[in-house]
């Protein structure tokens, strides 16, 4: 710590602290406040006052307290240690702090975000003589037995090895590489350090043509979700956004995944806390939190260390993806970090904009998702790998007019939007179908005919038609009744409810129903919609709804979600084949 030009507090209103006396000051600069060392950040220069934003509780501070520049901005350790471990919103290992002082975080601690005394056996992949540049792989660590971790030099380096450590174990801080660039040499760790809000470098962004599938059905058909993309998920309270998430987050099919829990309600952080060490990732069969990073700042903690969560959790993942791996960072929710921006705000006394909220609301948010991509990374192998982010909005009433939504709404390219009727009527997850969308439909259609099945986008296109002509039909029956219609429109009706009940309702806590692969997908609305067909056929031949409708084979299909996924190939053609029977024999009937 730099104790030159120690500062001096001469006002206190609540996170925001004012301090005079900080010669050579910088926009950013960490700074220890007061005797207990409370950690702060500069986020204002007015003349000779620091403004400071304080990532603790700032009760009990008083002007003439001492403030201690740092010399340096916001930012994160990166290096092996970071799969598994659950952090604040700043970086602090939430476990090792309760082995050292208990259940409550006490003010000013601070800890070392990697471990320090834990050995980590190394194994090199130069040798001296190499020339070497940022993003080069020096060797590898296996984190845990999904992650093997690659130890890059770090952006803004390069030079020739002059020595490299033998295969071994070493602790993150043990030097493990010297570089020679020209006069200067460079003793290399295992350890990166990144300041939040500046995005890493990379050679390339690349157009995301591969979606990253979910297991959720109706956002791997209807709304995909490319890898490196973006994606809102907006409702109001008891919609399931929080479920979504964490739905998400479990089987979403990415190498990491980076879950911030940003100013959420204590409890749910507590069920993720609780669930995903239970967790057993059914592509690997190894726990999920082998992969997974858990930022937990909930809406109890100080506000303005929400603020900074999503940077710390975007910053991690952007390290993974320079490793050449897909990343995936789930933030819940947006809301709560624009609201600690609005309290900041109104702090510093800025001018407010709509709603209160500060008029940079929408520059902050682009900041945000536009860390999202599908990169070519630094380093001599051009490893491809990608930051997708998924971000939760809490608009109060479910009002999707309000700023967070709308400024969102303007950078992001998929729109999950929950709807509170349809959580009312218990069906989960309640994203509508008809105000919902994707941008990224067109470009995934290539990866879909060629991986999944080359009817794939009429099949999509079918399923959407019947759903938008069932919304149609409804604003009929609501004024003649369902029984005034014809009996095409009443199949419509019947094999939309199919597909909304049989295929789009998918339950969280299932354990087979909780994660479907997109093969199954697939199956189960190629069934649906051949069920539609044959039914289309009959009536036109005069066989009545009713005969229709009361074929035994509707039960098999209303069961077939949870039937497991090994066995669904099997029973997908029974039920093809049982289908096609059933519907013969209403032929030799009539």
């Amino acid at each position: 710590m730099v104790v030159e030009n120690v500062g001096m507090l001469i006002r206190i209103s609540g996170p925001v602290v004012y301090a005079k006396g900080l010669v050579n000051a910088k926009i950013y600069e960490v700074v220890k406040v007061g005797h207990e060392g409370l950690i702060g950040e500069i986020i204002s220069l007015r003349e000779d006052v620091s403004v400071i934003q304080v990532y603790e509780e700032t009760t009990g501070l008083k002007p003439g307290d001492p403030v201690y520049p740092t010399g340096g901005p916001l930012s994160v350790e990166l290096g092996p240690g970071l799969v598994g471990q659950i952090y604040d919103g700043i970086q602090r290992p939430l476990p090792d702090i309760r082995g050292k002082v208990g259940d409550f975080v006490h003010r000013g601690i601070t800890m070392p975000a990697l471990p320090r005394n834990k050995k980590w056996h190394f194994t090199p992949l130069v040798k001296a003589g190499d020339k070497l540049s940022s993003g080069d792989i020096i060797g590898k660590v296996e984190e845990t037995p999904l992650i093997e971790h690659k130890i890059m030099v770090p952006p803004g380096l390069k030079g020739t090895v002059i020595d490299i450590s033998k295969e071994g174990d070493y602790t993150v801080e043990d030097t493990i590489l010297t570089l020679k660039d020209e006069d200067k040499e460079f003793h290399l760790n295992m350890i990166q350090k990144w300041p939040v809000r500046v995005p890493r470098p990379f050679l390339e962004k690349l157009p995301p043509d591969e979606p990253l599938l979910t297991g959720q059905r109706i956002i791997d058909t209807l709304f995909p979700i490319a890898k490196g993309g973006t994606a809102t998920i907006p409702g109001g309270f008891g919609t399931g956004k929080t479920v979504t998430q964490q739905q998400l987050a479990k089987w979403a099919h990415a190498k990491v995944i980076v879950y911030v829990g940003c100013g959420e309600r204590g409890n749910e952080m507590t069920e993720v806390l609780e669930a995903f060490p239970k967790l057993i990732d059914p592509k690997t069969n190894r726990p999920i939190m082998e992969r997974t990073i858990l930022i937990a700042n909930v809406s109890n903690m100080p506000v303005a260390a929400r603020e900074a969560s999503i940077y710390t959790g975007v910053t991690i993942a952007e390290y993974f993806r320079d490793m050449g791996y897909d990343t995936a960072l789930m933030a819940d929710s947006t809301s709560r970090w624009a609201e600690a921006l609005r309290e900041i705000s109104g702090r510093l006394e800025e001018m407010p904009g709509e709603e209160g909220f500060p008029p940079y609301l929408g520059r902050r948010l682009a900041e945000f998702y536009e860390r999202a991509g599908k990169v070519i990374t630094l380093g001599k192998e051009k490893r491809i790998g990608s930051v997708t982010i998924i971000g939760a909005v809490s608009p109060p009433g479910g009002d999707f007019s309000e700023p967070v939504v709308q400024s969102t709404l303007r950078l992001v390219k998929v729109f999950w939007a929950l709807d509170k009727s349809l959580a009312e009527r218990r069906h989960f997850p309640a994203i509508n179908w008809l105000t919902s969308y994707s941008l990224y439909v067109d470009t995934l259609k290539n990866w879909y005919t060629k991986n999944v099945a080359e009817d794939w986008p009429e099949l999509i296109k079918e399923a959407l038609s019947i759903l938008q002509k069932e919304d149609e039909l409804k604003e009929i029956v609501k004024i003649v009744g369902p029984d005034a219609l014809p009996e095409s429109d009443r199949e419509i009706l019947e094999v939309a409810r199919m597909i909304r009940e049989d295929f789009l309702t998918q339950h969280a806590y299932h354990p087979v129903d909780s994660y479907c692969p997109i093969e199954k997908s697939y199956m189960m609305l190629k069934i649906i919609l051949q069920f539609h067909k044959e039914a289309r056929v009959k009536l036109s031949e005069g066989v009545p709804l009713t005969k229709i409708t009361s074929l035994p084979i509707k039960d098999e299909i209303a069961r077939m979600k949870i039937v497991q996924s090994s066995e669904f190939k099997r029973v997908y053609e029974h039920i093809m084949s049982e289908l096609k029977n059933q519907f013969l024999s209403l032929k030799h009937e009539g």
